[in-house]
């Protein structure tokens, strides 16, 4: 709980988003492994708010439902028609009791750097400066398009005026208006009830709260961020690839500063929402998405990618792609692996070259080297797999289990058919087509037995590469030279 707990914080989150171009409400796309929206549910937590209410609007069944999964606590309110902020305030208002004292943080749904930190420090200076609204500024090179902040002559705020209203002079002025804001509730719900839509805008700006407590004799006062990027909000793809990047960078370099060693930056993206012990090595081109987590001394990459992968320590995994899966420590895989859904590697096993994995368990120390198949597998401790083994767990109808005790062997170039059991200490021959269980110290053999047809190649294939290339070898075996060449002398002449 912090020190300054605010009464209540509102999130909006209703705006069409026109500009995105999308089916999907723009507060919905992500970047870090969170939703725009949810980085701002994130923030808002961290204030231990009373209550959480976020306004929705456009696509609201798909928020509303996105919000049930990140955050069930969080209460909704609907904004009916895109009026302005205050009515989106105001709407927020009614998902809270209406007599609620305190102060009121009311942030957006599209502004994803924005720190918990930086809110509440915004309430820390509201609280000391005794002020009935506090509101957020950055001075930025570019104002154009932001409200201004208009200063008092005593260091409180005059006003804000919106760029589309603002007089040349005002858009001179480079502090402006986040959007963010903390309010003394009773001041936020009597301003909200006198707004109205006299503007270039004809909507109800909720900044003209500000106004209405400044000619009622209420202090306003700001808080300015050094950081300006905090206050960047999408509005479209372009927006929203520069927040992605610098959302990254900043990420990244928080890691670094803890002791991961990221080798190339620029080629290296990890979602907020991934954990890395330090002394973790990541290499170029590396991606780590979702509830990733990666113990300490463990090396990823370079060209992999794992979203929702448990990694321990001193593990090592190369060009590999891997989903929902475990990985034991001081465990190797790839590279050109592929680890799907389910799949647990036990301490110091391995998944190899072109092996692809699935609802499998590989005990320690087992191994599945080289281009094959494991899927709905339990592969004992110690148990080395050849390469070129399926587990042929799909029948046409349903998936079946495959299990593999400790310490057996598996010839290459194997085909498990599913179910079966192979004991402790068995053996496979390679190339065997298993149909039956293996027991303890067996070894299964199940091929067709060799036969060689001689002259086949001369009676099938007369005339080609391969004919030739047979009668000159047994011409050879024979001691003969080819009839159809010329003798030649020591040096290589023909005689």
């Amino acid at each position: 709980m912090t020190s300054h707990r605010p009464a209540a914080v509102v999130i909006m989150a209703a705006g069409l988003g026109t500009r995105m171009k999308s089916a999907i409400p723009k507060v919905l796309h992500e970047i870090g492994g969170r939703s725009l929206v949810g980085h701002a549910v994130v923030t808002a937590r961290a204030l231990d708010p009373e209550h959480l209410v976020v306004v929705v609007g456009s696509g609201r069944e798909l928020v509303e439902a996105h919000l049930q999964e990140i955050d069930p606590g969080a209460r909704t309110a609907v904004q009916e028609q895109q009026l302005g902020t205050g009515d989106a305030v105001r709407a927020g208002l009614t998902a809270v009791p209406a007599d609620f004292d305190g102060s009121v943080v009311v942030t957006s749904g599209d502004v994803p750097l924005l720190e918990a930190e930086t809110l509440q420090e915004l309430i820390a200076e509201h609280d000391k400066q005794g002020n009935a609204i506090t509101v957020l500024t950055a001075r930025v090179p570019d104002p154009t398009g932001y409200g201004r902040i208009i200063p008092g002559d005593d260091g409180t705020v005059a006003g804000i005026v919106e760029h589309k209203d603002a007089t040349p002079q005002q858009r001179q002025i480079d502090e402006i208006n986040a959007g963010i804001y903390a309010f003394d509730a009773a001041t936020l719900r009597d301003g909200l009830s006198r707004l109205t839509t006299d503007n270039a805008q004809g909507e109800l700006y909720l900044t003209d709260v500000l106004a209405i407590a400044k000619s009622d004799g209420k202090r306003v006062g700001a808080y300015a961020t050094e950081d300006a990027m905090q206050t960047e909000g999408v509005n479209d793809r372009v927006q929203l690839a520069t927040l992605r990047a610098e959302l990254n960078r900043r990420y990244l370099d928080k890691l670094m500063r803890a002791g991961v060693t990221i080798v190339d930056p620029n080629t290296t993206w990890v979602d907020q929402t991934v954990r890395i012990e330090r002394d973790a090595t990541l290499l170029p081109n590396t991606q780590l998405h979702g509830a990733t987590t990666v113990g300490s001394g463990t090396t990823i990459g370079p060209d992999t990618t794992l979203s929702d992968v448990q990694i321990g320590s001193g593990a090592t995994i190369i060009r590999a792609h891997g989903s929902s899966s475990e990985i034991g420590d001081g465990a190797n895989v790839g590279p050109f692996a592929y680890l799907r859904p389910g799949t647990k590697l036990g301490v110091k096993a391995k998944i190899g070259t072109f092996v692809e994995t699935k609802n499998s368990t590989i005990g320690d120390g087992a191994k599945v080297p080289h281009l094959s198949y494991a899927g709905d597998a339990t592969i004992g401790e110690g148990a080395n797999i050849g390469a070129g083994t399926i587990f042929a767990n799909y029948d046409g109808v349903a998936k079946h289990p495959t299990q593999v005790g400790k310490h057996s062997f598996i010839g290459s170039n194997s085909v498990l058919v599913a179910p079966r059991t192979i004991a402790d200490g068995a053996y496979l021959a390679a190339g065997t087509a298993l149909t039956e269980d293996v027991g303890p110290g067996e070894i299964a053999v199940a091929r067709g037995r060799q036969r060689n047809i001689k002259g086949w190649v001369a009676r099938k294939r007369a005339g080609t590469k391969t004919a030739k290339a047979a009668e000159e070898a047994l011409s050879a075996d024979a001691g003969q030279a080819p009839a159809d060449h010329a003798a030649l002398s020591d040096t290589g002449e023909k005689k």
